[in-house]
Parts: structure tokens; sequence; C-alpha cells
């Protein structure tokens, strides 16, 4: 028997029957435990070309109450409250599930942005016996697949036109980029932008370069097989890519090897961010801010300030990829918080989000661009986890594993 024919049928006919049956199921249990995880099957062949809209996902983090964000008697980011407000559909009172016990954290809320669905992490660690623990490891697998999966699964878009934006400090959310769920999985990934994404290229140019010699030569292959280890689901030639490889490239050129002149914080998310708008040309981004998570230092400003810094760098952001004539008709922006933040005055660390308070569970959503109404604000109660099936029909995509329900009010 043909074995192209076979897998094809194969995959025909997993996928109307998982289709079938999370049609009867409510919010699709059926496939909560799906098999090893970034299994995928077949690519289709052909798959239509993806025409927009381009839509950028602001992670408003790490961890955002509304008094800071939204509120215009205490916002700590004017840009935000006075004008992006204006220009779409404000969700003040979106909130993550308060009825059971989901973390409101950094990881844990980024994947119910990706997936449309609430689950309970735990560090792989805890199932994968073959991956060593590690102290407040965050390194989740979704059962059901992200708007990544979904995007490339539907239309022929590269994974470095599907890219998560991520920071120094959360390396664990970098490999949030696939689920293991058994119709999608490693096959249609997105790929990481992220400075440890860069000493990981960096390394084995210098490497292959000669750089090193004798014990420290031993030193720094040791040093690039922990890197590349971090990724454990993904085989080694699937990292990163030709496009890839020419972006760092550049970033190289430019900025050196030392990586003591390259941006840091938030503003290094915005460069990484702007670059790929020019060079890989993106169709779906995920940006996760995170400088307000400084707080956990014990001081208030750290909060407020890396609000203020987060403000700047989305104004900067939209202006300049508004800029360009190819993305400035054709995009939406979603700008959401990961979780909210504690308000307890008494305890020694402030705006927490670790102790389930009512206000860690309490977030909002902006929506603006291509075919969203302007200057509205709805005056309902909302789930995080409906933000996806939204996002997924502004795309054209379909999204049966994530939460049915959208937010109708922003469709023209």
């Amino acid at each position: 028997m043909n074995s192209l024919a076979t897998s094809l049928d194969r995959r025909t006919f997993l996928r109307t029957s998982a289709l079938a049956g999370a049609a009867c199921v409510p919010g699709f249990r059926a496939w909560a435990d799906p098999p090893a995880a970034g299994i995928a099957t077949e690519m289709p062949a052909v798959r239509p070309e993806y025409r927009g809209p381009n839509v950028f996902v602001i992670r408003w983090g790490g961890g955002s109450r509304r008094r800071e964000s939204i509120d215009p008697q205490h916002t700590c980011a004017p840009f935000l409250t006075h004008e992006l407000t204006r220009r779409g559909v404000l969700f003040p009172r979106m909130e993550i599930d308060r009825f059971h016990d989901y973390q409101t954290s950094h990881g844990e809320g980024t994947l119910y942005i990706l997936t449309g669905r609430y689950e309970r992490f735990r560090d792989v660690s805890a199932t994968r016996p073959e991956v060593p623990a590690k102290f407040l490891g965050a390194r989740f697998e979704a059962s059901v697949p992200t708007l990544f999966e979904y995007l490339r699964e539907s239309f022929e878009v590269p994974s470095h036109q599907a890219l998560l934006v991520n920071g120094e400090d959360r390396g664990d959310e970098e490999f949030y980029n696939f689920s293991n769920h058994h119709l999608f999985g490693v096959n249609y990934r997105s790929q990481t932008l992220s400075l440890r994404r860069y000493k990981t290229w960096l390394l084995a140019r210098q490497l292959e370069e000669g750089r090193f010699s004798g014990t420290e030569l031993e030193k720094q292959r040791k040093r690039l097989q922990e890197f590349l280890s971090l990724d454990y689901r993904a085989a080694q030639e699937q990292r990163q890519g030709a496009a890839l490889d020419r972006y760092w490239t550049d970033w190289r050129r430019y900025y050196g090897d030392s990586g003591l002149v390259n941006p840091r914080g938030d503003r290094l998310l915005t460069e990484l961010t702007l670059r790929a708008v020019r060079d890989l040309r993106p169709k779906l981004v995920m940006v996760n801010y995170q400088d307000v998570d400084y707080v956990h230092w014990g001081y208030l400003d750290h909060y407020t300030r890396g609000m203020a810094i987060m403000d700047d760098e989305v104004k900067r952001l939209v202006t300049l990829v508004e800029a360009d004539p190819e993305y400035r008709d054709n995009t939406v922006w979603v700008v959401i918080p990961d979780c909210g933040r504690d308000d307890n005055p008494y305890i020694s660390v402030p705006c927490q989000h670790h102790f389930g308070s009512r206000s860690s569970h309490e977030i909002f959503a902006l929506l603006f661009g291509k075919g969203i109404p302007k200057g509205q604000v709805v005056d309902r109660t909302v789930s995080q986890v409906q933000i996806t099936g939204t996002i997924g029909r502004l795309m054209g995509l379909k999204t049966p594993f994530a939460e049915s329900a959208i937010l109708e009010e922003a469709f023209a």
C-alpha cells in the first residue's frame, strides 16, 4: 500500500474524528490528555497564503493591575489609557477564572492567552522522568494547540513568521510555541526571539570560527549543549533555520558579541520585534513584556517604573510598525495582561500575584486595528480565555479546542 496515501488517509480520519468528537463534548475535555508530546501528523502539501490581518499580541506583563494600567486617575501608562483606548474596544472587566484552582502567574497566563483553555500546569519534570527537576520550574506543555499552531496548520506561513518574543529573565516561557496535541505539535511551532536564542546562535558560530581551544573549547562545547538541551521537545535541526540565521547575523553585525551594547529588559523586546518586522515580516507575534515583575524585589517603584517603560515601548512599537505600508492598514493589536496583582497593603512585598486574591484575577483587554470598532468600552464580565477564539476569528482560523465564546463586540 502506498505509504503517503496511507498517512494522508490516517490524518484525514484523525482530524475528522477529533473535531466531530470535540463538537459533542463541552470544553473539548476528551482531548485533555493527548499522546506523547510533540507528535504531529503530516503537514498538507498545499495551504493558502495568509493575507492578514497581521496580529500583534502584547502581553501587558508580567502581571499588571487595572488600577495602574487603565484607570485614568492612577495610570502609569498614559499612552495606553488616553490614546490607544480611543482607537479600539476596551474590555475593562476581563477576569481569570476565580472559581477553580487556576494559577494567576506569568507562564500560565501566557498559555491561557495562546490556547484559550485554563489548565493546571506542572513543570514537565513532574511527568517526564528524563527531565531533571528545576526549582520554580515553569516548563509547561499545553494539551491543546496554540494560536501559532492553528495559523501554521491553516495557512502557508513559515515558522519565522509566527514569533514569540521573550525576555531574558523568564527563560521557560521561550518554549510555549507549540503544544503536545497529537494533531498539531512541533511541525506547526513558532520561532522564538530572545537574548538566550541569540547567545545560543552566537556560541555555535564562534565554535565554527575556531574562537576557542584547549580546555576552553571543551567548556564552550558543553555550554552550547546545555543551551540546546533546554528545547528538549524539538530536534536540533529544527531550532532556528536559515531566516533566523540571517536575522542573528545582522543583529551581531550591529550589536557585536559582548551583550553590553544591545538594549535589555522590555526595551530589548521592542528592538527584537521591530527588527523582525523589517527582516522577517511576521504574521503573528506575541511580545512578552515583563519588567513590572521586578516588584518581587520589594519596591513598589519597580512596578510603577516598569509600567511606564512598557507604555513607552508599546508606543514605539505601534508607531513604527504602523509606519510600514504593508502593516499600517492590515494589522490588529491585542493588549492583555498575563495576570493581575494583589492589592493587600499590609504585606512586606507589594503587588504580588500568587495568593489568589480577587485583584490578581482581574485584568483587561484592548483590541484595536483593522476592522475593530473605535472608542468602545464593554461593560460586562468576560474571561481571559475568550481572547484566543476572538483572535482566531479575526485571522480566519478555526480554533476548535479553545473556549467557544468570543468577544463579539470586537467585530464591527
